[in-house]
């Protein structure tokens, strides 16, 4: 598979500050990644280094097969991004502000300026106030034209940095399946971001950034394979625990977690005890658990000398 977004010992410093600290992403064609972390973690600042916008203090950095920032005048063409919110004229309209961004960029025949325009209107939902001035834009529209302006030159990698801030749950549902049909056509999109139920539901991989260290990065099936346990939900979970003795290993309201990774037979071994059964499923991490014991076990190895963060 081939890697669009590599980068080997990434680290950038403030003074004594260490804001991202020698990580390896591995982002590969046909991916949508999510990059996630709380606030101040290090992701923008990743985001600038893989763009060119800030200097790495070591390390190195390839973008679509170049090394950048030095082959960023072929290789930005190629890549939408959109970080730290979007920069607009206020006085111009949507549509202005997007005529004004095509223009600048290499490559876009201006006869069909018109239609790019329009077509990425469409897409982000502006297709009724493109005419409207910026400055009349709601902080989600505004998130939304920047998004549009990303998709001008139909990239192949897109780079967004919390694409979804300042959008109502709706306009987060219509972002997502606009992501979700551009990766169908081919894009790889890499997105970073601390909402971690729109990466659950967006995202084949992820990587996971915790005060500037990756601890940790995979595909996000293998992070929420099933665990080898049955979850079963009864109403008397005592009498779970009494029917496969030694086989439970949690009990809770309404609900025991039970060794084993075939649900008919849990459910046969219980019915056939008499315990009532009113649902059964594979037991699976969430992201949310796996991203919180990832921070954890870096917490407990940050002050180690020495130590690298586990990929």
């Amino acid at each position: 598979m081939t890697t669009v977004i590599g980068t080997q010992g990434l680290t950038k410093r403030y003074g004594q500050l260490r804001a991202v600290d020698g990580i390896d992403l591995d982002v590969r064609a046909g991916d949508v990644y999510g990059f996630l972390g709380a606030n101040g973690s290090g992701k923008t600042t990743t985001v600038r280094m893989l763009l060119g916008l800030v200097l790495p203090t070591s390390g190195s950095v390839q973008l679509l097969g170049e090394p950048m920032p030095r082959a960023a005048r072929r290789v930005l063409p190629r890549v939408g991004a959109l970080i730290e919110g979007p920069a607009h004229y206020g006085h111009l309209s949507g549509r202005a502000n997007l005529a004004l961004l095509d223009a600048a960029g290499p490559g876009g025949s201006r006869r069909t300026r018109t239609a790019r325009v329009d077509t990425v209107l469409e897409q982000v939902g502006l297709a009724g106030v493109g005419r409207r001035p910026v400055k009349a834009y709601s902080l989600g529209m505004r998130q939304r034209l920047g998004l549009g302006a990303a998709l001008l030159r139909r990239p192949e990698l897109l780079v967004l940095d919390e694409p979804t801030n300042g959008l109502d749950p709706q306009g987060i549902h219509e972002i997502r399946d606009l992501l979700l049909d551009l990766h169908r056509g081919g894009t790889t999109v890499f997105l970073s971001s601390h909402l971690l139920a729109e990466v659950e539901q967006l995202c084949t991989r992820v990587g996971v950034l915790d005060r500037g260290r990756l601890v940790l990065q995979d595909q996000l099936a293998t992070l929420t394979a099933p665990t080898g346990a049955t979850i079963v939900e009864t109403p008397d979970p005592e009498r779970v625990r009494a029917a496969l003795d030694g086989r439970v290993l949690r009990v809770g309201a309404g609900r025991a977690v039970v060794r084993g990774d075939d649900p008919a037979e849990v459910n046969a071994a219980l019915v056939g005890a008499g315990v009532p059964v009113t649902g059964l499923a594979l037991e699976r991490p969430t992201l949310e658990e796996v991203v919180l014991a990832a921070a954890s076990t870096s917490a407990d190895r940050v002050d180690a000398p020495g130590e690298r963060s586990r990929r």
